[in-house]
């Protein structure tokens, strides 16, 4: 039975919340916010959030774990509440929230498919962002050999849960922003089908980003080499799966 929720991961984000949680209100999907030890302010927004709306589960870190960490923590706890799927939304107020019926009708066609946004941007997007995005792509594919994966970078996806979390408890998955790539990666190693979907990503002006340019460079470099290396492991497998159509 395809019964699908919607996953935030939190950090410092309590103002943009507000007008997320306005928006998503109108699908009648149970929500797990995930907490990812905030500050003070945001924490306590959340909890007034989750005191305000039923349908919202509230998960709390108290140590802040990376956006990866607190995904795979909404994930593990949706899957574990009887959900079939996960949609993953940002809090930052990037992600064109009027497209949410769009993924869960492409998941529901595909319900085996892993569906993630393939951004169409606007002006505000930062010219840096956009190339060291397409220099990500590119790794992904050679370490995936194919072009499956169209943007391996936007966190508004569909997860199968089932598939995903039995991912994350039997291999590594980065915790911080490596996460996106990494699971993607693995998932299509693990033969899920991924499913791509045009959606509108905005860059607020006031929004605030968590991406640590020392720390997460070096996070994905690595990502990017041990997948390299993971790949050249498989490639006698992932050749023999294109000759079997796979």
């Amino acid at each position: 039975m395809f019964k699908a929720c919607i996953v935030i991961p939190v950090y410092n984000h309590g103002e943009a919340m507000a007008k997320t949680l306005s928006e998503i209100q109108a699908y009648d999907l149970p929500c797990f916010i995930v907490n990812d030890a905030s500050d003070a302010h945001c924490s306590q927004m959340l909890g007034k959030f989750n005191k305000q709306y039923d349908w919202i589960t509230l998960k709390v870190h108290d140590k802040n774990k990376g956006k990866g960490g607190a995904v795979k923590t909404g994930l593990i706890a949706a899957f574990e509440a009887g959900f079939s799927h996960a949609i993953q939304v940002d809090a930052d107020g990037q992600h064109n929230l009027n497209d949410i019926p769009n993924f869960l009708t492409q998941s529901q066609n595909k319900p085996d498919s892993l569906i993630i946004g393939s951004p169409l941007y606007d002006d505000s997007v930062p010219k840096h962002r956009e190339y060291a995005r397409y220099l990500t792509h590119v790794w992904v594919w050679i370490n995936t050999l194919s072009f499956d994966i169209k943007d391996s970078m936007c966190g508004y996806r569909v997860y199968p849960l089932k598939q995903t979390v039995t991912l994350i408890h039997s291999v590594y998955l980065g915790n911080r922003m490596d996460f996106d790539v990494e699971v993607l990666v693995k998932s299509h190693w693990a033969h899920t089908s991924i499913t791509s979907l045009a959606t509108k990503v905005l860059y607020p002006e006031d929004g605030i980003s968590h991406f640590q340019p020392l720390r997460d460079n070096i996070l994905i470099t690595c990502m990017h080499t041990r997948l390299f290396f993971g790949m050249l492991k498989r490639l006698p497998q992932i050749l023999l799966g294109k000759f079997n159509g796979r």
